[in-house]
């Protein structure tokens, strides 16, 4: 700093004024320009560590989570959290605990030790979670989960829009009857509970209801021995919601042993539009988990001037309509007779 004030001609105190951009000193223009060359000439950088001690902001927020950074989609909601802390000035410690609330509450605790101003916690699903103790107090933005006592911001995608978008899909092109659920519902599967609501939603406003539920575990070979086991035992669905795409995939294999050609024969929408979707033939109409805007929504709340009262913000899931949904099989044998 006192090289820069000799340089530009101006005390040590006019050149950490300007620096710091204090506009309300009487300092003129001229000596303002002298000090911002003299800065740049001399590649003057400030001391960061020491300004927060005196301001007691370091402009660093931390994403917090149990398993986002090592999951197989987690990538975009870091980055997205990582764009918006950019955006506003501000770098982003990205920690992860595993699951062990020990090592939970250690970082934290070093987070706070190195001064972070705001923390986003994270979960890979969906779920109630009680952040760590030592946080309270803190700027907390909970991101893909929802605080116990309702107290904290949280910022979840919109699943219950997506299940009434999953039956809308099925609607707009004629299904109204067959319609048939395949994956579980568990107690504290906040994803699956949404999206049910959802579709059942869609389907009494449009007079009509789910035809029945396959209850299974959200992976292939469940989704088959459910499947297999509903055709065994009666007609096949004129439609399948899946509550995920590794369930789709099951169910896929299912309609091919048994001869359904897709879309002919059986319709199939699912949720989570992984690269799964892309995969199957023909393409999975899916429907998306915004994990990038996840992330960048909840480090832009964080940061907001005023963030306001708790309140939860949904984010839209966007619908990715491909080749696996048709008009059922009778609607198109009536067009072709008229």
């Amino acid at each position: 700093m006192r090289d820069v004030a000799h340089r530009a001609g101006v005390s040590p105190t006019t050149a950490s004024f300007v620096l710091a951009g204090r506009e309300d000193m009487r300092i003129s223009e001229a000596a303002r320009l002298r000090v911002r060359r003299a800065a740049a000439d001399l590649h003057y950088r400030p001391n960061l560590t020491a300004r927060s001690l005196r301001t007691k902001v370091t402009r660093t927020v931390a994403l917090l989570s149990d398993t986002i950074a090592a999951g197989p989609y987690g990538g975009a909601m870091v980055r997205g959290a990582l764009s918006a802390a950019l955006e506003e000035g501000h770098l982003l410690f990205v920690t992860e605990a595993g699951g062990d609330p020990e090592l939970e509450t250690r970082l934290a605790e070093d987070l706070l030790a190195r001064q972070v101003d705001a923390f986003a916690y994270a979960s890979t699903a969906t779920r109630l979670v009680t952040p760590p103790a030592a946080l309270a107090g803190y700027p907390v933005v909970l991101l893909n989960c929802l605080s116990r006592d309702g107290r904290l911001p949280a910022v979840l995608p919109d699943e219950r829009a997506a299940g009434r978008d999953a039956a809308g899909i099925l609607l707009a092109r004629g299904h109204r009857d067959g319609i048939v659920v395949l994956g579980e519902t568990p107690p504290g599967g906040y994803a699956a509970r949404e999206r049910l609501a959802g579709i059942e939603e869609a389907l009494t406003a449009a007079g009509t209801a789910v035809a029945g539920m396959l209850p299974c575990a959200w992976w292939p070979q469940a989704a088959r021995d459910a499947l297999r086991r509903a055709l065994a035992y009666g007609p096949a669905p004129r439609a399948l919601i899946c509550l995920d795409d590794r369930i789709a995939l099951g169910a896929y294999q299912v309609a091919y042993e048994a001869g359904l050609a897709i879309p002919d024969r059986l319709s199939i929408v699912s949720f989570d539009d992984s690269e799964l979707a892309g995969w199957l033939r023909p393409e999975l109409t899916s429907i998306a988990v915004p994990h990038y805007e996840l992330g960048r929504r909840a480090v832009r709340l964080l940061l907001a001037a005023d963030p306001g009262t708790p309140r939860t913000v949904l984010v839209p899931m966007p619908v990715r309509e491909r080749e696996s949904v048709a008009r059922p099989a009778e609607q198109v044998a009536t067009r072709r007779r008229a």
